[in-house]
């Protein structure tokens, strides 16, 4: 099977509260966060050398896009260090308001959703072959997309509450937790918009690589994962169900009537079985289209071979996670997948202190286990309880602060290293190196998203090393 790159776009809410005090605008929040990444790198949108871009998104939002990664495991090691490196920055200014004397807290959040009803994404991005029949994958895809979130969504609780233990679902059927974040915010199955409509998947043709070979699949409906090993399986069970529509394997069309619509349903059934309608006119629900697509992809496995060493962790993952909501039995995957992991907490919570998630304490609650620094928030109290798993080792996560992965990003962080160790002029994008040196000029072209090595941009990093640019 043909190798493939990966990448993850998070976009972070970022908020200073004072209770005793003025606490800092959005806006100035951003601009004094980001103060360091002009001070480094004279803009707010930058390329760092371990191959990943950080930039100040629009409403005052700190945004990570890893570098390409063409490995399972790399592309969650980048994620987790995108994560480490926006907190950084968080700790950075907190220490300068401690200083100051400027009371308060200021708190990042790798999740989709705010207080006031705005929300931010997680885009990941999957590279396929120019050669791939779109309006096929897509007709295959959007199904998927629609129910995967029983096993990958970040869970939230909503604000009309319902008793906490127990069931799953309340008798009512009006649960107030849901599986996604993001699935009340998504009005499209596909469309070459991303903020007017918020499709599921963002059809404009930007590829960052060869547009002979290659064509770049924008996926934007997901939620952002605290997990690795969520991330490990969002990742993973789309790329191989990618992989088997790729090979022109045959799929029964399971096209829904109406896909946004879908999505919001199977959000709020935490059972996984509400009746979806089918363009068809038939009716399939969640947890019976999720199982259709294990089935598919364990047979195209058997007769095809994996391709990465972590594929059959992956399949083994998916079977238990519809297991557990089929079963009603989070426990089984409440270690590994977020919904769970984070209904855990809640459920022991309330149950502990007699209430429901009506109070005002259960959505504190939620929004903390999102909260990426070490000291403040849940899930990364969990992690050092040991009561979550892992999918990569956290030497790797550093490593990944620094070094980019064995793709083109590597090319990219050595030059981006090189001019700034030169204190040179430079500019960079996916594709393009542009020395912008006093003794010369140039633009580099990359569009090999696997070349570790190019000689032109080997040259012009020799050429900064000895000062010549």
């Amino acid at each position: 099977m043909e190798r493939r790159i990966y990448g993850i776009e998070t976009e972070f809410g970022l908020t200073h509260s004072a209770p005793q005090g003025r606490p800092l605008s959005a806006d100035d929040a951003a601009r004094r966060l980001f103060a360091p990444v002009l001070a480094w790198g004279r803009a707010s949108n930058v390329f760092l050398p371990n191959g990943g871009r950080l930039y100040l998104d629009v409403g005052s939002h700190p945004e990570y896009a890893t570098a390409e990664a063409d490995s399972l495991h790399d592309v969650v090691a980048q994620d987790a260090a995108g994560e480490r490196i926006v907190d950084d920055l968080r700790a950075q200014l907190q220490q300068s308001l401690d200083a100051e004397g400027v009371a308060g807290t200021v708190h990042l959040f790798k999740n989709n959703v705010d207080s006031a009803g705005n929300s931010f994404g997680s885009h990941e991005n999957y590279m396929i072959s120019r050669r791939t029949e779109y309006t096929r994958l897509l007709q295959h895809l959007l199904p998927f997309l629609v129910t995967r979130q029983i096993l990958v969504g970040a869970g939230r609780v909503h604000p009309t509450g319902q008793p906490a233990f127990g069931a799953l679902t309340p008798g009512d059927g009006s649960p107030s937790y849901s599986f996604s974040q993001r699935a009340d915010h998504i009005w499209e199955g596909s469309s070459s918009a991303t903020t007017r409509s918020r499709p599921m998947i963002n059809t404009r043709d930007e590829p960052h690589a060869d547009a002979q070979h290659y064509r770049r699949l924008h996926v934007i409906t997901g939620d952002s994962s605290m997990s690795q090993t969520t991330t490990a399986l969002k990742i993973g069970t789309t790329d191989v169900l990618l992989r088997l529509i790729e090979a022109g394997q045959i799929l029964p069309d399971r096209t829904l009537a109406d896909p946004a619509a879908a999505l919001r349903t199977v959000s709020h059934d935490l059972t996984g079985t509400a009746p979806l309608e089918l363009a068809s006119g038939e009716r399939r629900s969640a947890l019976e289209l999720q199982q259709e697509y294990l089935e598919a992809v364990t047979r195209f496995v058997d007769r095809h071979g994996t391709h990465h060493d972590r594929l059959d962790w992956v399949l083994e993952l998916w079977e238990r996670g519809l297991r557990a909501v089929a079963e009603q039995n989070p426990s089984l995957v409440d270690r590994e997948l977020d919904w769970a992991v984070k209904k855990k907490l809640l459920d022991s919570y309330a149950a502990a202190h007699g209430m429901d998630y009506s109070h005002p304490r259960i959505a504190q609650l939620d929004l903390a286990y999102h909260d990426t620094s070490a000291s403040h928030g849940l899930f990364h109290m969990l992690e050092r309880r040991g009561a979550v798993e892992s999918f990569v080792a956290p030497e790797d996560v550093s490593r990944a602060v620094s070094q980019a992965p064995p793709t083109r990003a590597s090319l990219r962080g050595r030059f981006v290293a090189a001019a700034h160790d030169a204190g040179v002029n430079h500019t960079v994008d996916w594709v393009h190196l542009k020395l912008n040196g006093e003794r010369q000029q140039r633009t580099l072209r990359c569009t090999d998203p696997f070349a570790t090595t190019q000689e032109d941009v080997e040259e012009a990093i020799r050429e900064l090393a000895r000062g010549d640019v």
